[in-house]
């Protein structure tokens, strides 16, 4: 049986989210990983969840970046195994050195707690494979640290080595550059993104117009494991 890994660190709070997602809607087996577990084995992939780890103290990502399981997560990641991060999850890879760039405000200096459309950049990552070139799909997302910003020379780096994975259409939330909402390492197996995919599995969701399209992020990564 397929097992994921979800690392929870204090102020994690929606590791429930994506545990709720693997088990109940993919019959897949997650493991919840308190992160000074320094020690991980015998997982396929780990999705980082969002949340306030740390109480973002310092900023957003920086002392979960420290953890010991964060060791293991780079010892995983550089195997190939598949490995997502979302909104803090992101966070936390970027201030870890697993993805390129920084997360900081929003230009607005406020949290911003709304859904938006998403393009794909990328479909050739573990956690894209299912969607087309270009397509564009709603999301919601929920950060007060989610404008991605980097240098110039990385900017020239990430555009050439196809690292944008995702990118917000019309409507940049944050003012990141490029308005980047979601990146992938050189390899393509660590994807970091802003939106949160986990909140969009309720059927509910479709009586106010509002599709789950952004579930197929799962849907590619449980049908790249299981290949």
């Amino acid at each position: 049986m397929l097992t994921i890994g979800i690392p929870i660190f204090p102020g994690s709070n929606c590791d429930r989210d994506v545990y709720y997602v693997l088990t109940n809607i993919y019959k897949v087996k997650a493991d919840l990983i308190w992160h000074k577990k320094d020690n991980i084995k015998n997982y396929d992939a780990i999705i980082i969840p969002g949340g306030f780890s740390f109480g973002d103290r310092l900023r957003a990502g920086i002392i979960a970046a420290h953890s010991p399981i964060i060791k293991e997560v780079k010892r995983l990641g550089n195997q190939g195994v598949p490995i997502l991060g979302i909104c803090n999850g992101f966070q936390i890879l970027v201030e870890s050195d697993l993805l390129p760039g920084a997360l900081i405000k929003n230009n607005s200096l406020k949290f911003i707690c709304k859904w938006t459309d998403l393009q794909v950049r990328n479909i050739n990552t573990p956690f894209t494979l299912s969607f087309q070139k270009n397509e564009i799909f709603k999301i919601p997302i929920a950060n007060g640290e989610g404008r991605y910003i980097l240098n110039e020379e990385q900017i020239k780096e990430i555009r050439k080595k196809n690292q944008i994975v995702f990118s917000y259409y019309n409507d940049d939330p944050h003012g990141s550059m490029e308005s980047i909402a979601g990146i992938c390492n050189e390899s393509g197996n660590i994807v970091g993104m802003m939106p949160h995919p986990e909140r969009t599995c309720q059927s509910e969701l479709e009586t106010f117009g509002l599709t789950s399209r952004a579930m197929r992020i799962f849907d590619s990564l449980v049908n790249f494991l299981k290949k």
